[in-house]
C-alpha cells in the first residue's frame, strides 16, 4: 500500500491501516509475552499454576514439528499453525486449560550440507534459522507457551532421546505378556534355566560376546549387518526416499548399490499387531490409516520349507499366501541378496548341471560366474526400481534345484531381482500359471507351467496357451494331488487349510503371519544428528552409558562432511565425519559395572533425524524437568487415556499427509515402548489427527521451462507475459526455486498479521488444497476495516458504541451468527465461520447507532482468528482483561429460531396457499389454517376431503376424496 496519505486517510486519521494494524499488533504481542497470556499450568512441577486453570477440561494441541529452514516461511507454511491458533484460542474462552507449543525439529541434513559448502557450524546457521522463523511466527501471533519451546539440538533435550534410545535398548518383546519387558528379566531367564540358551549349554557357560550376541537377538534395539543403499559418491547410506526410481542419488545424481553394513536398527517389526489393531481407536483420517495399514501388511499364509538337492543341510524357506497352489510350483526365484547365495556356503554349484537351457545361464561358463554378476548388477538398482514392472524379465540359473515337498519334484532355483530379501524370506515359490510376475518370468526363460487352480473364464487349463496368469481366491483346486496330501476339488479356503495342517505335521511348514513391515534403519552415517549413548569395549560388545553420563554431545570436527569414493566403486564403505575425531572416540570410561576404568570405542554413526521428533510431545508437557522424562502426573493430565480416548495422546495434531508411515509409524512404536515399560500412561502419542491441505500457486514458466518471477508476470486478454514474452501457468507448489512464493512478512507489511489470518482461514475447508491470490487478500483487510468503523469514530478515535438495547432483528442477527460460529470453531470450519462473522459485520455496518452489546460480541466472535484487533477494540471498549480468557459468546436460543416460517399449503400437489407461521406450530392449529384459506376452500369446490397430510411447519397437503 502507498505511503503517502490519501484523502480518505486525511479526513479518516483513526482509520484501521496497514500502519495502524502493525502498530497495534506489536504492542499486543509484547503484552502477551509479558504477562504470559499462554501459559498453560501443570497440576505439578515447577509448570504448576491457578488450581482454578488446571481444573478446568484440558485440552492438548500440536503442529508438526517445523525445521528451521534458511529460506524462512512463505504464506504456504502457516496455514496449519494459524488453524490450530484459532482452534486453541476458541477452547481458551469455552472454558479449557489449552496447551499450546511449538518447538524445532533442527537435527538434519540441509543444515549439514550448508556446513559443507561454507564451513559455518551446523548449530550456528540453525539457530540463526530459528531465530529468524520465531520472527515471522510471533509476528502472525501464535499464542504458544513460550515456556514449553525448545529445539531438538538442544543438549537438554536430546539427552533424553539419548535416554529413550537406551530403554529401547535395555528391552526385549516379552510375546507371551504382549509387551516390552527390561532386558534383566530376560537374562534372569536364561540364568535360571527358565529360558533355554540357543544351542543348549547353561548361561553360566557362554562367554562375554556369546552372551552379548544372544541377547542381540532379542533387544528393541540392536546392531546387524543389514542391507542399505551405499551411495560412494555422497560417501553416505541413504533413505529409500533419497533415491530415484533409476537408482541414483536426488542429491548430485550419483550411482546408488545394495551394500551390507553394520547399522543399528529398531525391532519395530515387534509391534506390528498392536501397531495395526490400535488404528481402530484412533481419530485419524482413513486415508492415513490405510497407508499404515498396507504400510505393516500383514498377511497369512505359511512357511514352506524346500530341501536343496545335493545340499542335506539347505533349504529354501519361503513363506506364501497361496499355500494350496503348491503344486503349481514349477522353479523358485531367490533375491540377489539371499544367504544361500550371498555369504557363507553357497548352494550354487561349479559347473552348469546337464542339459541347462542357454537362456538360463546368462551367457556365463559357471554358474558361479552368471550369480556373481547378476547380484551386482542388481546391487546398481532401488528397490523401487526393482519392483516396477518392466516389461523385461532379468535373472539367471544358480546351477541348484530344490525339491518340491508336496510331490518330490525338483526345480531349479533361480536368482532375480523382482524378489527382495526385505520381504518376507527373500525367496519365493513361482507359479507362474497364478502370478502374473511369474508368468512373465517364465515365458522368458521358456520355464513350465501348470494349472492347479481351475480357470472360471473358460480360458482352458492349458497355460501354454494362455495369455496372462489365472488368479482367483474362489475356484476350485485341480491336479493337485500327492503321496500325502491331496486337494482336488477343494476351494481355495479348504484347500489352504488342508495343506497347512499337512505341511505341519510332516515339520515341513507350518502356518505363519507375515508382514511386509521391516525393522527401522537407525543408523546414518552424518555428523548433525544424536550421537548414540553406546560404546563397544575389546571384543566389540556393545555398552549401554549409565545414565549420569548422558548426554554424549556432538563434538567439533574440523570436516563435516563424509568421505567419498569414486562414485562407480561399490566395494567402498563409509568414513563417518566424528570418525575422525580419535580423541573423542577411543575414551577410557568406568561404567560403574564393578570392573573399573577401561578402554572403549564410541559408535561414530548418529541417529536419524526422526528420532527427535519420536517423542516431542511429551516434552512439551515437562519441558524443564531434568530429573525423569516427564512427571507422571503432568502426562496422565494432559495425555492419559481414558473412555473416549482409550490409548491417550495428544487431542489434535495437525500437519501435513506425507508424514502418514514414517514419523507417525515411529513415534506410535516408541510411544508403546515407553508405556510397557511404565514411563507414560499413554500408549498411542496422537488421538486425534487432521491433515490441513497445501496453499498452493501459481507457477509462470517461460519457452524454455524455466520458472519466471510471478510477480513480475501481467495477464492480458487471458494470456500471460514476462518481460513481454509469454509464459506459460500452471498451479502447483509455492517455494522458492518456483519463483512463487509470498512470504508471511510481505503481506504483514501490506495488510497486518490479523488480516493474513483470516485470509488463509476463510480461503476454502481446512483440509483441503487451495490458490493463493494476493488481490484477494484485501477482501479481509476491509472486513477488519468495517468492523474497526462499526466500534471506533475514525475522525477522532473516540468509541462510538452506544449504551442500548438491540432491536430485534439485530438480536436474531447476532444470535444467529453466534450459534453458527461456534458450531464452526468447533467443527474446524474456520471458512465458514469467517463468512458469518462477515454477514453479521455487515448487518452491524447497516445500522445507524451500534450497540454495545452487539460490538462486544462481534470482537469476541473474530477473537480466535484475528486476536490483536480484537484485543485492541475489547481494551477500547472498556475492558481491563485480555479478550484471551473471555467467555465466548453464547446464543439465546430464542433469537436462534426464525420467527416466522413460510409453510406451503397444497391441494391435489398444487400450491393453493403460503401461510406464515410460528416454527412451533402444532399439527392440529396448522391443519385448522390451512383449511380456512379462502383459495383451499375454493380448490376443494365443496368435495369431500379424504386426507390431509401435515409436515409441520412446512407443509399442508390435501387430498380430496
Amino acid at each position: 500500500m502507498s505511503e503517502t496519505p490519501s484523502a480518505a486517510d486525511v479526513a479518516a486519521p483513526h482509520r484501521y491501516t496497514a500502519a495502524l494494524a502493525a502498530a497495534i499488533e506489536a504492542r499486543w504481542q509484547d503484552f502477551w509475552e509479558a504477562h504470559g497470556t499462554y501459559q498453560a499450568p501443570n497440576p505439578s512441577g515447577d509448570l504448576a499454576g491457578d488450581p482454578e486453570t488446571v481444573a478446568r477440561p484440558k485440552k492438548f494441541f500440536m503442529d508438526m514439528f517445523p525445521y528451521p529452514s534458511g529460506a524462512g516461511l512463505h504464506v504456504g507454511h502457516p496455514l496449519g499453525y494459524i488453524a490450530t491458533d484459532a482452534y486453541a484460542r476458541f477452547h481458551r474462552m469455552t472454558g479449557h486449560n489449552v496447551l499450546h507449543a511449538l518447538g524445532f525439529d533442527a537435527f538434519g541434513l540441509p543444515a549439514e550440507q550448508y556446513a559443507v559448502q561454507t564451513g559455518t557450524h551446523p548449530r550456528v546457521s540453525t539457530e540463526t534459522n530459528i531465530r529468524n522463523m520465531q520472527q515471522q511466527l510471533r509476528r502472525l501471533g501464535l499464542g504458544h507457551d513460550a515456556r514449553r519451546s525448545f529445539a531438538t539440538i538442544d543438549p537438554d533435550y536430546y539427552r533424553w532421546t539419548q535416554w529413550i534410545f537406551l530403554q529401547i535398548f535395555d528391552s526385549w518383546y516379552d510375546e507371551e505378556a504382549d509387551r516390552a519387558r527390561p532386558i534383566a528379566d530376560l537374562v534372569e531367564q536364561f540364568a535360571s534355566g527358565e529360558r533355554a540358551t540357543p544351542d543348549g549349554r547353561p548361561w553360566t557357560e557362554l562367554t562375554a560376546v556369546e552372551r552379548a550376541d544372544v541377547l542381540a537377538g532379542y533387544r528393541l534395539a540392536y546392531a546387524s549387518d543389514a542391507p542399505v543403499n551405499w551411495c560412494p559418491g555422497l560417501g553416505t547410506v541413504l533413505a529409500n526416499e533419497e533415491v530415484t526410481a533409476e537408482g541414483r542419488s536426488e542429491r548430485g545424481n550419483y550411482p546408488v548399490f545394495k551394500a551390507k553394513l553394520r547399522q543399528w536398527n529398531m525391532r519395530i517389526t515387534a509391534y506390528a499387531d498392536r501397531l495395526l489393531n490400535d488404528l481402530d481407536a484412533l481419530d485419524w483420517p482413513e486415508a492415513i490409516k490405510l497407508q499404515q495399514r498396507n504400510w505393516i501388511g500383514r498377511s497369512e499364509g505359511a512357511r514352506v520349507d524346500f530341501p536343496v538337492a545335493g545340499h542335506p543341510d539347505a533349504a529354501v524357506t519361503v513363506f506364501t499366501t497361496r499355500q494350496d497352489t503348491l503344486f503349481g510350483a514349477t522353479y523358485m526365484v531367490l533375491a540377489p541378496e539371499h544367504p544361500l547365495i550371498a555369504d557363507g556356503p553357497s548352494i550354487v554349484p561349479a559347473a552348469w548341471p546337464e542339459g541347462t537351457h542357454a537362456a538360463w545361464t546368462g551367457g556365463h561358463a559357471t554358474p558361479g560366474e552368471a550369480v556373481a554378476a547378476y547380484r551386482k548388477q542388481a546391487a546398481a538398482k532401488s528397490d523401487v526400481e526393482r519392483q516396477a514392472e518392466a516389461k523385461d524379465k532379468t535373472g539367471v540359473f544358480t546351477g541348484a534345484f530344490a525339491v518340491n515337498p508336496v510331490n518330490g519334484e525338483q526345480v531349479p532355483v533361480f536368482v532375480a531381482d523382482y524378489v527382495l530379501m526385505g520381504y518376507g524370506t527373500g525367496a519365493i515359490m513361482a507359479v507362474p500359471a497364478h502370478d502374473p510376475r511369474d508368468f512373465a518370468f517364465a515365458r522368458a526363460f521358456e520355464l513350465p507351467m501348470r494349472c492347479v487352480v481351475e480357470p472360471t473364464d473358460g480360458r482352458g487349463t492349458d497355460p501354454s496357451a494362455w495369455d496372462d496368469a489365472f488368479a482367483s481366491y474362489d475356484a476350485p483346486i485341480v491336479n493337485s494331488s500327492g503321496p500325502g496330501v491331496s486337494l482336488d476339488g477343494l476351494r481355495v479356503a479348504e484347500a489352504k487349510a488342508r495343506v497347512t495342517q499337512w505341511l505341519s505335521a510332516e515339520g515341513i511348514g507350518e502356518g505363519t503371519v507375515n508382514y511386509r513391515l521391516r525393522d527401522w534403519l537407525f543408523s546414518r552415517q552424518r555428523y548433525w544428528g544424536e550421537p548414540f549413548p553406546i560404546v563397544y569395549d575389546e571384543d566389540g560388545v556393545a555398552h549401554a552409558l549409565p545414565d549420569s553420563m548422558l548426554p554424549v554431545e556432538l563434538p567439533e570436527v574440523e570436516d563435516y562432511a563424509p568421505r567419498t569414493f569414486d562414485p562407480d566403486d561399490a566395494d567402498t564403505t563409509p568414513e563417518t565425519p566424528l570418525s575422525r575425531n580419535e580423541e573423542w572416540v577411543h575414551v577410557e570410561l568406568d561404567l560403574g559395572d564393578g570392573r573399573g576404568p577401561r578402554r572403549f570405542r564410541r559408535e561414530t554413526n548418529t541417529m536419524p533425524n526422526w528420532a527427535g521428533s519420536c517423542w516431542y510431545e511429551l516434552r512439551y508437557l515437562d519441558p524443564r524437568n531434568s530429573e525423569r522424562l516427564v512427571d507422571p502426573e503432568v502426562e496422565r493430565y494432559w495425555m492419559g487415556p481414558h473412555e473416549a480416548k482409550p490409548h491417550g495422546g495428544v487431542d489434535l495434531y495437525v500437519g501435513g499427509a506425507e508424514h502418514a508411515v514414517l514419523h507417525l509409524l515411529y513415534a506410535r512404536f516408541w510411544s508403546k515402548v515407553l508405556h510397557d515399560l511404565g514411563h507414560i500412561s499413554s500408549s498411542e502419542p496422537f488421538h486425534r489427527l487432521y491433515n490441513q491441505g497445501m496453499i498452493q500457486a501459481y507457477v509462470y514458466r517461460d519457452r524454455r521451462g524455466i520458472a519466471v518471477p510471478a510477480a513480475e508476470v501481467e495477464e492480458r486478454d487471458g494470456a500471460y507475459f514476462y518481460q513481454g514474452e509469454p509464459v506459460s501457468r500452471l498451479l502447483g507448489k509455492m517455494g522458492k526455486s518456483l519463483r512463487n512464493a509470498v512470504t508471511p512478512d510481505e503481506i504483514c507489511a501490506e495488510y497486518g498479521a490479523d488480516t493474513l489470518r483470516l485470509y488463509e482461514m476463510a480461503m476454502g475447508p481446512l483440509d483441503v488444497s487451495r490458490p493463493w491470490d494476493t488481490r484477494a487478500v484485501v477482501g479481509q483487510f476491509r472486513l477488519l476495516q468495517r468492523l474497526w468503523r462499526n466500534v471506533v469514530d475514525e475522525a477522532t478515535g473516540e468509541v462510538s458504541v452506544v449504551e442500548a438495547e438491540p432491536d430485534e432483528a439485530t438480536l436474531r442477527a447476532l444470535y444467529k451468527a453466534v450459534d453458527g460460529v461456534r458450531q464452526d470453531m468447533a467443527g474446524m470450519r474456520f471458512n465458514t465461520a469467517v463468512a458469518k462473522i462477515t454477514e453479521l459485520n455487515n448487518h452491524v455496518t447497516k445500522l445507524r447507532e451500534v450497540p454495545r452489546p452487539v460490538a462486544e460480541a462481534l470482537v469476541l466472535l473474530i477473537a480466535p482468528l484475528a486476536p490483536h484487533v480484537a484485543e485492541e477494540l475489547w481494551r477500547r471498549l472498556g475492558h481491563d482483561t485480555t479478550v484471551v480468557h473471555e467467555p465466548y459468546p453464547v446464543a439465546d436460543p430464542a433469537y436462534v429460531v426464525d420467527e416466522t416460517v413460510t409453510c406451503v399449503v397444497q391441494v391435489r400437489g398444487k400450491v393453493k396457499a403460503r401461510l406464515e407461521v410460528a416454527p412451533g406450530i402444532a399439527e392440529a392449529e396448522l391443519e385448522r389454517l390451512a383449511l380456512a384459506q379462502p383459495a383451499v376452500t375454493a380448490a376443494l369446490g365443496g368435495a369431500e376431503i379424504r386426507k390431509v397430510i401435515v409436515r409441520a411447519p412446512k407443509l399442508v397437503n390435501i387430498v380430496p376424496a
